[in-house]
Parts: structure tokens; C-alpha cells; sequence
């Protein structure tokens, strides 16, 4: 065996031992590390992705993630400026940039977590305990409604609508990130932001804001109902006048025309009659003696009355009776 075989042979098993040693190691894609030598940092933060070298059973690997981590805290019963308790759920989002710091302060992400669930909730608190109600709900760019539409809403929470937003929701989470911000770095940690997840009133709140919800919508409808029936008790108002005067039409229309088509048989009549007027006296006394005949009335005539004359003339007066 040559030299050079014994040499290539050697250094063959060299790094067959560093490689089983674990002298070699390799960071992902979206981590960093760092090197512990008997339990100290050593060197800097290997931050670049790839095969890296170790000392083998001296040294150790500690990795920590590079990318965004996620914070979500527990929902918080907090007063505001304005003393209404309301619920408030936060979340995070942080990113490890120190790892010798972040290794030394707080050693795992579930204690980075348990840090920061005390600053963050605490710089929640005291921006939303310092503000008004209007200025965590709503943002700055809030614009009060048109006119017409401040004409359905109570008049308690028309000046509610038009309060001005002098900060607005993202101001404030600025600045709880700015709060949070001058404490989070001596643990090798960047907050990047904070958002208001959800916000709801306590539960005895809820139970009167739901109340008076409820008593503005019977309101609303009460109005809209009343509305309704003034307008039904008009409709039907003009319904019956025009009902009537339809009605008091069609009377003088039938009247005209009875009047008319009495005048016309009374005139027919007269002409008829007035070619035989003997005729007509008798047919008339025919009528009357018919429409005379009443059971609940008695009539008393002499009989030299013209009321029997034409009964007198129909029996001869060689036969009446003396």
C-alpha cells in the first residue's frame, strides 16, 4: 500500500469519525443557531441555512426559529377611560433577533410566550383603560353618517355617532407596540404588531346593551306602526268620501233619471187621458176603490158622494134601492 493510500485511508476515516461524532449539523431554511460550549454561547448566531462544524462532545446546537412567531393571549376584562367594561382579545405577532439573548433571558418560546403575555396584556391595558369606548372600536378614517340616516337613530346615540376619532384602533395598537417595544428587546425579541382580535362588552353589560337594543327596535316599530296606521286611517278616509261621493253621483244620477221618466209617463199619461177625459176619471176611480180596500181602517161616505158615482151609474135606477 502506497503512502498516498495510507494518507486517502486516514483521512477517509477522520471524517468518517467527525461525521458519527456529530461534528456536523445543518440549520434549515428559517432557523438559527447558536453553539454551546460547556453550557456558554460561543461564537456568533449562525444565521445562514446549510452544513455547518462543531467541535464533536464539546460543543452543542441550539436552534431557534428566524420566522414570524405567533402571540394570542387570553381575553381581559378592562375598563375604559369612560368606566365600560369590555372584553378585550389581543394577538401578536414576534420574531426572535438575538438568540444569546433570547437563550439567556428566557431560554424556550413557551417562556418567550409567558413574558409576553405579561407585557403585552399589561400595555393593553393601560391603552384601552386610557381611551374612550369609540376610539378602540372604531378607526380614524371613521366618517359620520349622512343626515337622512341620522334621522332613524335615537337621539342618545346620535351624539355617540358624531363623536370625532382623535386616535382611532390602529393609533392605539401603535401604541401598545410601542409600550410593549421598550421591554421585549432585553430578551433578544421584535415585536412586530399587535391587533385587536375581538372586543365585547362583559356580561352584565351585554344584558343592558341588549335591552336597550331591544327597546330601540320596539320603538322603531312602534313608530313604523304608527306610521302605518295613519296612513291606513287616511287611505281609508279617502276611500269612504270618494265611496260617498260616488254614492250621492249615483243617487242624483237615479233621481234625474226617475224624475225625468216620471216626468215623461205623467206626460204620456196627460196626452192619453186628455183624448177621453171621462175615461180617465173612470180609470182613476177604479184605482182608488182597489187601493181603498184596507182591513184596519174604516171609511164612512154618504152615498150621495162621487166616490160611488160610477157605482151608482152601473145599476139602473129603476132597480136601486129606496
Amino acid at each position: 500500500m502506497t503512502r498516498a493510500v495510507r494518507m486517502a485511508v486516514v483521512v477517509l476515516v477522520i471524517l468518517v469519525l467527525l461525521v458519527v461524532s456529530g461534528a456536523f449539523y445543518t440549520v434549515q431554511e428559517g432557523q438559527q443557531a447558536i453553539l454551546l460550549q460547556f453550557g456558554k454561547v460561543v461564537g456568533d448566531p449562525i444565521t445562514d441555512a446549510g452544513l455547518h462544524f462543531k467541535l464533536p462532545f464539546i460543543q452543542n446546537v441550539r436552534r431557534f426559529e428566524k420566522r414570524l412567531l405567533i402571540w394570542d393571549g387570553d381575553p381581559e376584562e378592562i375598563p375604559t377611560k369612560g368606566r365600560e367594561f369590555i372584553k378585550v382579545d389581543a394577538t401578536a405577532r414576534w420574531r426572535i433577533v438575538d438568540p444569546r439573548k433570547f437563550l439567556e433571558s428566557v431560554a424556550t418560546e413557551q417562556g418567550a410566550q409567558s413574558r409576553l403575555d405579561d407585557i403585552i396584556d399589561s400595555a393593553v391595558r393601560s391603552q384601552v383603560s386610557g381611551n374612550e369606548l369609540v376610539e378602540v372600536v372604531r378607526s380614524a378614517s371613521w366618517v359620520t353618517p349622512e343626515p337622512e340616516v341620522l334621522q332613524e337613530i335615537p337621539a342618545e346615540r346620535e351624539e355617540e355617532l358624531k363623536k370625532k376619532i382623535s386616535l382611532g384602533r390602529e393609533e392605539i395598537t401603535r401604541a401598545i407596540v410601542a409600550e410593549a417595544e421598550k421591554v421585549v428587546p432585553q430578551f433578544g425579541i421584535k415585536l412586530i404588531d399587535v391587533r385587536i382580535k375581538r372586543l365585547n362588552y362583559v356580561q352584565s353589560v351585554r344584558e343592558k346593551v341588549y335591552s336597550r337594543m331591544i327597546s330601540e327596535r320596539k320603538r322603531i316599530a312602534a313608530r313604523f306602526r304608527s306610521e302605518g296606521e295613519g296612513d291606513s286611517a287616511e287611505v281609508l278616509g279617502n276611500m269612504e268620501k270618494e265611496l260617498r261621493q260616488i254614492r250621492s253621483t249615483a243617487y242624483r244620477r237615479a233621481q234625474e233619471v226617475r224624475g225625468k221618466a216620471d216626468a215623461e209617463a205623467t206626460k204620456i199619461y196627460g196626452n192619453a187621458f186628455n183624448k177621453d177625459p171621462e175615461f180617465y176619471t173612470f180609470s182613476r176611480t177604479l184605482e182608488a176603490y182597489k187601493e181603498g180596500q184596507n182591513k184596519n181602517s174604516v171609511l164612512i161616505l154618504t152615498t150621495d158622494s162621487d166616490f160611488y158615482r160610477y157605482l151608482k151609474e152601473a145599476v139602473p135606477a129603476d132597480k136601486r134601492p129606496r
